[in-house]
C-alpha cells in the first residue's frame, strides 16, 4: 500500500537540509494556495482579454449579427481564460486556447488573446520544459505570420489590423516564453539541487549504518578470538593444575593461566579503546595478535601436543600477518575445545613470494560437518579482508584441516574504513 506523503513529512526533510527561507511575503503565499493563484491569474486575464473583446465595431454587419458576433467572442474569451486554471497540469491547454483565441481575433478585430498567450509561453516553460515552449512558441509565431500575410493578401482583413494582431501574439509570446525559460530552468535547477542534497543525506544515514555495522563485526570478532583462545587456556590450565599432584608444575600452571588472563585482559581492554568517547590517547585499533609461537606454546603449557613448522620466508603486509596471527589462534583454539582427545596438533605455514599457506590439523575431530560458528565465519571475513580463503572440514584418517591462503601483500583498506578496520 502507497503512503500518501504529508506536509509535515517535506517540512521536516526541509529543515534537515537547512533550507533557507523563501524570500518575499507574496512569492511563499503564491507557493502554498497554488489554487488560489490559478484562480486569481485566471480572473485578472479574464478582465484584461474583456476590455478589447467589448469594443468590435463594424458598421457593415447587421445589428443582430453585431451582438452575435460579440456573444460568441465573449463566450470563447471566458472558456480561453478558464484553461489557466489547468496551466499546471496541462499547460498545453491553454497554449491551444490562445491560438485559437488569436485566430479568431483576425477576424473579429480586437486581439483579445494576446495577455492569454503571454501566460500560456510561460506556463509551458515553467511547468513543461524550455523545449516545449521554444517549439510552440515558433509554431505560434509562422501560424500568425502565414495567416496574416495570406488573410491580407486575399483583401479579407486590411493590413493594419493583420499586422497589429499579428505582431502583438509574437511580441508577448516571446516575452511570455523568456520570462518562463528563465523562471523554470531556475526552479528546476533548485528542485534537482534540493534532490540532491536529500539523496546525500539518505547516502550518508546508509553510509553511517553500514560503518557501525563493520565496526560491530570487528569488535565482535576480536571479542570472540579474545575470549575464545584465553579462556580455553585458562580452563586447561586450570584443570591441569587441579589435576596434577605435582604442586611446583599446579604453580606453573597457575602462574601462566594469570600470564593468559592478564594479556587477554590488556588486549580486551586495547581493543574497547574505539568505544570510548573522550580525548584519551587510546588505540582506535586492537593489539596485534599473539605470533603462532606464542599461540602453539600456550597450548602446549595447557598439556597439548601442538607442533609449528615453517616453511619459506615471506615479507608480509601488517593487515596478512594480523590475519595470520588470529587464524592460527582460531585454528588451535578450535582444535583445543573440540579435540581434546587429538594425539597431534600441527601448525605448518609454508611462505612463498605471493602467498601464505596455513595449514591446522588434528587427529581428534568427531562427527561431521556442523553449523560454522562465530569463529569460522569470523576467519571468513578476515581472509576475504585481505583477498584470501579458508576452508575448514574432515579429512580421511578422522582428522580435521583447518587451511587458508594469504596474499602476501594486501590491498590498502578503503580511507573510510581506516580508522576502525585495521584487524586483517
Amino acid at each position: 500500500m502507497s503512503r500518501t506523503r504529508r506536509r509535515s513529512d517535506s517540512i521536516r526533510e526541509d529543515e534537515e537540509l537547512r533550507l533557507p527561507r523563501a524570500p518575499g511575503l507574496f512569492r511563499r503565499y503564491w507557493a502554498r494556495h497554488p489554487v488560489f493563484a490559478d484562480v486569481l491569474l485566471t480572473l485578472f486575464c479574464l478582465f484584461l482579454s474583456l476590455a478589447p473583446a467589448g469594443r468590435f465595431v463594424n458598421e457593415s454587419v447587421p445589428e443582430s449579427a453585431y451582438i452575435a458576433l460579440n456573444i460568441a467572442t465573449v463566450a470563447m474569451v471566458v472558456v480561453a481564460c478558464s484553461t489557466l486554471l489547468w496551466r499546471r497540469r496541462a499547460p498545453l491547454v491553454p497554449f491551444f486556447a490562445a491560438m485559437i483565441l488569436g485566430t479568431a481575433s483576425l477576424f473579429t478585430g480586437p486581439s483579445s488573446g494576446t495577455i492569454l498567450l503571454l501566460v500560456a509561453c510561460y506556463g509551458l516553460a515553467v511547468y513543461r520544459s524550455s523545449r516545449t515552449a521554444w517549439t510552440c512558441y515558433g509554431i505560434g509565431a509562422v501560424w500568425f505570420l502565414l495567416l496574416s500575410g495570406l488573410l491580407m493578401l486575399t483583401g479579407v482583413i486590411v493590413m493594419q489590423n493583420g499586422l497589429d494582431t499579428a505582431l502583438s501574439y509574437i511580441v508577448l509570446g516571446l516575452i511570455g516564453t523568456l520570462i518562463g525559460v528563465n523562471v523554470g530552468g531556475r526552479k528546476r535547477y533548485l528542485s534537482a539541487v534540493i534532490d540532491r542534497s536529500r539523496q546525500l543525506l539518505v547516502e550518508r544515514d546508509q553510509q553511517a549504518q553500514l560503518a557501525a555495522a563493520s565496526e560491530r563485526a570487528r569488535i565482535a570478532r576480536e571479542m570472540h578470538d579474545i575470549v575464545s583462545h584465553s579462556l580455553t587456556v585458562i580452563v586447561a590450565l586450570s584443570e591441569g593444575a587441579a589435576a596434577t599432584p605435582d604442586r611446583e608444575q599446579a604453580r606453573r600452571a597457575a602462574i601462566h593461566t594469570a600470564d593468559t588472563a592478564r594479556a587477554a585482559l590488556t588486549e580486551m581492554r586495547s581493543m574497547l579503546g574505539v568505544l570510548r568517547d573522550d580525548d584519551s590517547p587510546l588505540p582506535l585499533a586492537p593489539m596485534k595478535p599473539a605470533p603462532p609461537r606464542d599461540t602453539v606454546e600456550a597450548a602446549q603449557r595447557a598439556g597439548y601436543p601442538a607442533t609449528l613448522t615453517v616453511a619459506g620466508q615471506a615479507e608480509v603486509s601488517p593487515a596478512v600477518a594480523h590475519a595470520i596471527g588470529r587464524i592460527v589462534q582460531e585454528g588451535v583454539t578450535n582444535a583445543m575445545r573440540h579435540a581434546p582427545t587429538a594425539s597431534a596438533i600441527t601448525v605448518r605455514l609454508e611462505y612463498t613470494p605471493d602467498s601464505v599457506t596455513i595449514d591446522i590439523v588434528n587427529d581428534g575431530a568427531t562427527g561431521g560437518i556442523g553449523t560454522e560458528g562465530f569463529g569460522l565465519r569470523g576467519l571468513a571475513e578476515r581472509a576475504a579482508h585481505v583477498q584470501g580463503s579458508v576452508e575448514s572440514a574432515p579429512t580421511d584418517g578422522g582428522r580435521w584441516v583447518l587451511r587458508a591462503v594469504l596474499p602476501t601483500k594486501a590491498a590498502a583498506p578503503a580511507p573510510q574504513d581506516e580508522s576502525t578496520e585495521d584487524d586483517g
